[in-house]
């Protein structure tokens, strides 16, 4: 079956299909292009495009004999989630938003809270729940961490309330019979702060050698300490991949493991630390592969996704290939905590193969008809991906979600470059001193929407909250062919400045919103790159012609030449055409 992309890439509801002739659920998905494209025909994976839909009507809800909990819409984000995993237990989740984070970030819970909390996981412990999921060992390790890192670390006033201190006083002489041995220990790990002495914490040295090392490694962390680069490393290897048996870890414990990864956060990684999370699984699967360009940009877009706003860089990575610019995208399906639009999802709907192997991706980049490529998570580097579901318990970022974003999966034998976004101001040094270590040329992070990588046309706001405003940005570009191994201080450019879109001629225009619509994201996306004029437009052209300015890109000294360069490639059609390429091209590399 053919389909093709019409200017608007409406989708077409399952509705509008013949029921009868398609009893399974399995649908392809049209697209249309304008009159001037329709020679170019694209199949479409009828694996990839299960429902395509925004919603599905009663009818044929009822005529697929569908029950409509069941039904997964992959026009919306959230239903990319696996339905396998178990989902975390709420009460505590909303503790751990509160207390798993930073020294002035956490917010002490109140008396009636923390008495709600220990109440539900005492009861879970017990077996006694029965109307609430579970609380997993990854949110007991994560919640409990978090309260012995303050209790040992943290300033007075993210230290326990009073309400909290009561709650402990009340619940904890049942819930040290309660808990297994792991939880218990990272509770309380010198005996010393629950009130009640036990000999459990102090004992403790876990229940196999990958978990002597990491009961270790806890003890530093959980007293508010920071490891070294190898022993963070070695921890790393020891436990990961992360073995399911049944939806439950085997090998390492789930509650120790989260308690490392959120207790390393909230202590706020040092370089050290940032680094062994960064490079530990780089050779998982081998040397990475070395494309023959000129050019190569790697994109570190937030792996949890969009939740509001349209996110752009797929497209920015078609518009710059038409001049020479190769880009590597990488990411997941879905990612917590926000499990918001990724590229992964946008590929998958619209029928591109999105499970590439970086040597795959290699040849997608060397391709002189597409010129970029994504990489899942999944193929690159299984050990970190083996954390999703665990990631989901813990609930706040851990160190990962950092150091994700800058990978070098593919190497190129020109120019290379990394661009990442970052939303917390803390992380922008940590950011740029990754993309110094990974070797490249240029690196540039940039404080966009949602703390993803796009810059936006819309005007700073008056009521914008304090620190570093949308828009800013920050970045190195050397100056020679060097490795950025070799380059000193004087043959390494340092910028920093906020962009405003209203000086370079564009006018202000709020971001589209997508609220976690990828079918909406890729209308936007599409729509754009058949040259219709507007906010997305816009914003593809500024990111495209910004990134290839400030990194320093050939062409793109002058910056209005380059932002006319990105207007050409998507207005005469041949960012378009790449896209489409690399929708057909994915399925047929070796």
């Amino acid at each position: 079956m053919k389909a093709l992309v019409n200017p608007e890439a409406r989708i077409s509801s399952l509705s509008s299909l013949d029921i009868n002739k398609h009893p399974k659920f399995s649908r392809y998905t049209f697209l249309s292009f304008p009159s001037k494209y329709q020679d170019r025909w694209i199949h479409i994976r009828k694996s990839c495009l299960t429902v395509k839909s925004t919603k599905l009507d009663s009818a044929t809800i009822d005529q697929l004999g569908l029950r409509e909990p069941h039904i997964r819409n992959p026009s919306i984000s959230s239903t990319y989630r696996c339905s396998k995993f178990p989902k975390p237990n709420q009460t505590v989740l909303e503790a751990q938003a509160r207390v798993c984070t930073g020294p002035t970030q956490t917010k002490p819970l109140s008396e009636e809270q923390a008495l709600k909390v220990f109440d539900t996981i005492l009861r879970s412990a017990r077996g006694e729940l029965k109307d609430e999921e579970e609380v997993s060992k990854a949110q007991l390790g994560a919640f409990f961490a978090a309260m012995t890192i303050r209790a040992n670390a943290f300033p007075e006033a993210t230290q326990w309330s009073q309400g909290e201190r009561r709650a402990v006083n009340i619940f904890w002489p049942l819930l040290v019979r309660a808990l297994p041995p792991d939880v218990v220990f990272i509770a309380d790990p010198e005996g010393s702060i629950m009130g009640a002495g036990s000999s459990i914490g102090p004992l403790y040295g876990g229940n196999n050698t990958s978990e002597m090392r990491l009961v270790g490694a806890l003890r530093e962390v959980l007293a508010g300490g920071h490891l070294g680069y190898e022993e963070v490393q070695g921890v790393l290897r020891d436990v990961l991949p992360l073995k399911m048996e049944d939806n439950k870890s085997a090998g390492v414990s789930e509650s120790l493991l989260s308690a490392f990864l959120i207790g390393q956060r909230m202590n706020r990684e040092t370089d050290r630390e940032l680094k062994a999370y960064c490079l530990t699984f780089d050779d998982e699967l081998g040397p990475p592969p070395v494309a023959d360009v000129s050019s190569l940009t790697h994109y570190g877009e937030p792996y949890d996704g969009n939740t509001r706003y349209f996110r752009s860089t797929l497209f920015v990575a078609a518009v710059r290939s038409c001049y020479g610019e190769s880009s590597l995208l990488h990411g997941v399906e879905w990612m917590p905590p926000k499990g918001g639009v990724t590229e992964e999802q946008m590929l998958e709907f619209m029928g591109a193969n999105p499970s590439l192997s970086p040597l795959q991706a290699k040849e997608l980049l060397e391709d002189e008809e597409v010129g970029f490529a994504y990489v899942s998570q999944r193929e690159a580097h299984p050990s970190l991906f083996s954390l999703i579901r665990l990631r989901e318990h813990i609930k706040k970022r851990p160190p990962l979600a950092t150091t994700e974003k800058v990978q070098r999966l593919v190497r190129a034998r020109g120019m290379e470059a990394i661009v990442a976004g970052f939303y917390h101001e803390a992380y922008e040094e940590p950011l740029l001193m990754l993309m110094k270590r990974r070797g490249v040329h240029s690196g540039l992070v940039v404080k966009g929407e949602e703390g993803a990588l796009s810059m936006t046309t819309r005007l700073r706001s008056v009521n914008a909250s304090k620190g570093l405003p949308v828009n800013y940005c920050s970045g190195f570009r050397s100056l020679s062919m060097e490795s950025a191994f070799e380059v000193d201080g004087v043959s390494r450019e340092n910028f920093n400045l906020e962009v405003n879109a209203l000086d370079y001629g564009f006018q202000p225009s709020d971001t589209p919103r997508t609220d976690r619509s990828v079918s909406k994201n890729i209308q936007l996306g599409l729509a754009a790159l058949h040259g219709q004029k507007g906010p997305a437009y816009d914003r593809i052209v500024l990111n495209a012609g910004m990134v290839d300015h400030l990194l320093g890109c050939d062409g793109a000294e002058d910056v209005s030449l380059a932002l006319d360069r990105a207007r050409e490639a998507i207005d005469s059609g041949k960012a378009l055409k790449r896209f489409l390429n690399y929708i057909k091209i994915s399925h047929k590399v070796k």
